[in-house]
């Protein structure tokens, strides 16, 4: 009797173990293994309350990643927890397909909701209900290759921004001017190589943001205003009559060193260390009205169809709270205050000084984030065909920019 006891208690303990093990599912759109080791470190404090859990993070390329979180979503496959991008939000919103943070995050100690400003909330919350909650606010940034510069003889984007002459021109000319003085290199490369594709609005954004227009708002579409054509017309100036710009179908890659410039994010300083050589910071040039920072912003949401919600729900809260999001920080500019104002945020990344902080910490108090829609896939998919066309050397800016804003408007 007491064996048979032995092997039903050791049947009972192996059911036990089986049924705790559990795997959650994160998808993400970074493969740095520095932005990984630490989303893994921030994983284990949540598995010290839940040994019996798993967590895994999946790597979408972000170039189609939105897509085709789409389609698991679409095949029911589902990653239990997700990075969301600021753009998509309102759609995955719209769907009703997340699950509502709120009374997670009511329940978790010290958790502190009020910590996040109503401003980077605008995304996530409704009323009562919170659909996500942001990792990052991250301002766009000039990347610049201080060598590059230093060749050149030209003053760097930073030691311009000092003397408020870090100005649209000043980039223009700037580029020029590394292109003579650094044969076979590019002057400025788009966001991730990726702008005549999953970037193109955060290629058009920053300037025409610095000439006081915008991609739309309030439901209209201002691709085709003066401002914005103004913009476009810039840099398509810069690619096809000064070729400083990296064009359509080549490659630039800032970060091996054959461009000068390019726009990112804080979170690619983790490249940096290997790039060869010395590079910098510095905010977005101005244009007529002045500064006009631009902020991408990314949140963790939970999918309401996710067997272990309440676990993912509970994930999502251990990797936002105050210790999580100050060492998230060294990657991903944070959107709790607390984390903000703090002495350890502007000491945090040790890739960066305190005034290049002090420009990010600025951006993000000052900036405005990238315009967002509920129906952004859409007006994506409407927009390529139309912007791949203003790309064209002999293109008329502006009436290729009317054709792209007759295809969204009815979108907005």
């Amino acid at each position: 009797m007491k064996g048979i006891c032995n092997t039903m208690a050791a049947a009972i303990a192996v059911f036990a173990t089986q049924a705790a093990a559990q795997e959650l599912r994160v998808a993400v759109y970074t493969g740095s293994q520095p932005h990984l080791t630490l989303l893994n470190e921030l994983a284990d404090r949540f598995k010290e309350k839940h040994p019996g859990v798993t967590v895994r993070f999946e790597t979408i390329p972000v170039s189609d990643y939105t897509q085709k979180l789409s389609f698991q979503v679409g095949g029911g496959n589902a990653p239990d927890v997700a990075w969301m991008m600021e753009d998509a939000a309102p759609a995955f919103v719209d769907a009703g397909i997340l699950m509502d943070l709120g009374p997670t995050l009511a329940a978790y100690p010290d958790y502190d909701l009020a910590d996040y400003t109503d401003l980077s909330m605008a995304l996530w919350r409704d009323g009562d209900a919170v659909w996500g909650i942001p990792f990052s606010t991250s301002p766009f940034l000039i990347f610049y290759n201080k060598d590059m510069f230093d060749k050149a003889g030209l003053e760097d984007p930073m030691q311009l921004a000092k003397k408020g002459a870090w100005t649209m021109d000043a980039f223009q000319d700037s580029a020029r001017k590394l292109v003579a003085a650094n044969p076979g290199k590019w002057g400025f490369e788009f966001k991730d190589g990726e702008g005549y594709g999953a970037r193109m609005t955060h290629a058009l954004l920053p300037s025409i943001r610095a000439y006081g227009g915008d991609l739309w708002q309030d439901g209209t579409c201002g691709l085709d205003s003066p401002a914005a054509v103004r913009a476009v017309q810039q840099l398509h100036d810069m690619i096809f009559v000064d070729r400083t710009i990296v064009p359509p179908g080549e490659q630039g890659d800032y970060f091996s060193g054959n461009s000068a410039m390019t726009v990112n994010q804080i979170s690619r300083v983790s490249k940096m260390p290997e790039a060869g050589f010395n590079w910098g910071i510095a905010p977005l040039p101005s244009g007529p009205d002045g500064e006009a920072p631009v902020i991408g912003q990314a949140g963790f949401v939970v999918f309401d169809t996710s067997p272990h919600k309440e676990l993912a729900a509970e994930l999502v809260a251990t990797m936002t709270d105050k210790a999580s999001v100050a060492a998230l920080s060294r990657f991903f500019p944070p959107a709790r205050a607390s984390v903000l104002s703090s002495p350890a945020f502007v000491n945090q990344n040790p890739a960066l000084s305190p005034e290049q902080m002090d420009v990010v910490a600025h951006a993000i108090q000052n900036g405005r984030v990238h315009p967002a829609h509920e129906k952004v896939p859409q007006i994506l998919a409407a927009m390529k065909p139309r912007v791949d066309a203003v790309w064209r050397a002999d293109a008329d800016v502006g009436a290729s920019l009317k054709a792209v804003c007759a295809a969204v408007q009815p979108l907005l």
